[in-house]
């Protein structure tokens, strides 16, 4: 049960550093550093 549990942390941690890379990689795209503008825009298809 442990393995599943480190497993588990270890994919929320990879999650984490993925969405703050993107979220800097849109800022930079933007160049509105720490603007509200700068989430990725939601796919109309993907509804």
């Amino acid at each position: 049960m442990d393995e599943a549990l480190s497993r588990e942390e270890r994919l929320a941690a990879k999650l984490r550093e993925n969405l703050r890379r993107r979220k800097s990689q849109a800022r930079d795209m933007n160049g509105e550093a720490g603007s509200a503008q700068t989430a990725l825009p939601k796919d109309e298809s993907e509804r």
